[in-house]
């Protein structure tokens, strides 16, 4: 599918680049593509420029480059826009510990699609996730998208404190928490993966575009790289 771009004003200084209107795995090339002509096109002109799953983020140096200016640069980058190659993007696999003890919505979902727990870690396994975005906390890359049989809404009730490394399911998107924070997501599993570290360049593990492969491991595998077993509290209520 190919995009419709549309300039929107956004605040003073910034413009959103929509591309699409519905979130699809096949959309990020564009999105990407999008990205690097930007940042070609205006330089130093743009003081940040963030891709996101339909959608571009452009903030410019007002003092150099007026909206106005911006949108004819925009106009003319996009008219000629072609996707990115998707391979260049890393693939990054994370070990996951898929039990209920840290995964309380395992069964849940696995009763929603009429399928085994272990059905619904097959399946979750099965694919390859793209990036779609980063954000909600440093390092969280909100990926996709699951099968629709493992879709499930978000909990009514989000949890206070989720397990750094719990691995969630929100509609039909996926995505691994890399700190312990507050969280809606239904937790299927844990890992020990790092996803955001200082000493890391560019600290996060993932970049928008990247490609994600979960891989089932045991209770021991998971001990042995570091994970922690504390058990997860159940939600007080779920999405169901």
């Amino acid at each position: 599918m190919t995009p419709s771009p549309r300039l929107e004003t956004v605040a003073f200084d910034s413009l959103i680049v929509r591309l699409f209107d519905a979130i699809d795995e096949s959309h990020m090339p564009w999105v990407l593509a999008a990205v690097d002509a930007i940042r070609e096109r205006l330089g130093e002109d743009a003081l940040e420029v963030v891709p996101s799953y339909t959608t571009v983020l452009v903030q410019l140096e007002i003092r150099r480059l007026s909206l106005g200016e911006a949108r004819a640069h925009l106009g003319e980058v996009l008219a000629s826009l072609a996707p990115r190659a998707t391979e260049d993007g890393s693939l990054h696999e994370i070990p996951v510990w898929y039990d209920a003890s840290v995964g309380p919505e395992l069964e849940l979902i696995a009763q929603r699609a009429g399928i085994t727990a272990d059905q619904v870690i097959e399946r979750h396994c099965a694919h390859d996730y793209s990036v779609f975005a980063l954000g909600f906390a440093p390092g969280y890359g909100f990926m996709g998208l699951v099968e629709d049989a493992l879709a499930t809404p978000r909990l009514k009730t989000p949890r206070q404190k989720v397990a750094a490394g719990s691995v969630g399911i929100a509609d039909r998107q996926t995505a691994v928490y890399p700190a312990p924070s507050p969280g809606g997501w239904n937790l299927i599993g844990r890992t020990a993966t790092r996803l955001f570290d200082r000493e890391r360049e560019g600290y996060t593990l993932f970049k928008p575009g990247d490609r994600v492969r979960f891989v089932a491991i045991d209770r021991a595998t998971f001990e042995a790289q570091g994970g922690d077993t504390t058990p997860q509290p159940p939600a007080e209520e779920s999405g169901a």
